[in-house]
């Protein structure tokens, strides 16, 4: 393969990977410290893989982001995210030590924004022995997936109790966001708002249940059932599992298929059924299409867990999606459209 033609596969991850690789360490951080938690860890996971970039690579790279740019007066700002650990990660100790530094200095970070800095164990920690009002504001703060995770370090009664509690809330007076970020003073610092803020309901409820297992989502559900029927409805009718994709449009699954790595989507198609394999097949060409058939046949046994993780993944690049407005999420958890 040509390098122009391995340029033009590349996702726009790897695209931006490239881009901060090429802007060197400081100015880097400068990008980075403007993009959410969710594009700081992709891209810098992204940044960690990359290997024997090529010129033509790099200068096609460049030129795609001069065109984007070029009419523009500025560029869209985040909130920080919790990249710590994912540069870590990415890039090792000693790497990642001065571009996280460079990231973090001058951020005002809240009490409660610091927790997505943390290992979702170590939130949970944090949380375990508050009033299970506060666990619930904090479990509705974080982003689901986050929040799906700590669930999962509590029992089950602990779990259905917070999930009925984020199910209620609606908005959170600045009193007890005050409250919230005093308790947690000693390890964070930040100062709560002074309006009410929205978090929580049935929607966040759903979003977070997404995110959990499938035995832990099975059992929660039915104990939600059992204390509320009427809920347990409306977070079922809120909830965006796999099999949903069948009723993206095709415009759409084409775009998330651009999101998505081939091995990710092998993984995740390698535990669906007939109907939404199909549903993916017909939005490539017979050629990409008769390959990713060869490497689902020659793919051996998965565990189950494996293959859950790479629909989630699928998932949550879906939800990002269709938050941004490039593609329309159906089924379950989509917009009825008029």
């Amino acid at each position: 393969m040509s390098d122009n033609r391995a340029a033009a596969k590349m996702s726009k991850t790897e695209k931006a990977a490239i881009l901060l690789l090429s802007l060197g360490e400081s100015d880097a951080a400068q990008v980075l410290r403007h993009l959410g938690p969710k594009e700081v860890q992709k891209v810098g996971v992204a940044m960690s893989q990359m290997r024997n970039i090529q010129r033509p690579q790099i200068e096609q790279v460049m030129g795609e982001f001069v065109d984007v740019v070029g009419d523009q007066t500025s560029l869209g700002l985040g909130s920080d995210g919790y990249i710590r650990k994912m540069l870590t990660q990415a890039l090792g100790e000693d790497k990642a030590g001065n571009l996280i530094d460079r990231i973090l200095l001058g951020g005002n970070t809240s009490g409660l924004d610091s927790l997505k800095w943390m290992e979702p164990r170590a939130v949970a920690d944090v949380i375990r022995y508050e009033h299970p009002q506060i666990q619930a504001i904090v479990v509705a703060y974080l982003d689901p997936d986050q929040a799906g995770e700590v669930l999962s370090h509590f029992d089950h009664k602990v779990r259905l109790d917070i999930i009925l509690r984020v199910s209620s809330l609606n908005t959170v007076q600045p009193a007890a966001l005050k409250e919230l970020n005093l308790i947690l003073e000693k390890q964070f610092s930040g100062s709560a708002s002074q309006s009410r803020t929205s978090m929580g309901g049935v929607k966040r409820a759903a979003d977070i249940m997404n995110f959990l297992d499938s035995t832990s989502e099975g059992a929660l559900m039915n104990a939600i059932r059992d204390v509320d029927a009427d809920l347990s409805s409306q977070i079922e009718d809120l909830m965006f599992v796999f099999d949903n994709l069948s009723d993206v449009d095709d415009r759409g699954i084409q775009a998330l298929m651009r999101e998505v790595s081939s091995d990710v989507l092998v993984l995740a198609l390698k535990g669906a059924d007939d109907g939404i394999k199909e549903k993916f097949f017909k939005n490539m060409s017979k050629r990409a299409a008769e390959l990713l058939r060869d490497d689902l046949e020659a793919k051996g046994p998965v565990r189950v867990s494996e293959v859950e993780g790479a629909q989630k993944e699928i998932l949550t690049i879906a939800r990002r999606m269709a938050e941004a407005g490039e593609i329309v999420l159906g089924g379950k958890g989509g917009e009825e459209m008029v």
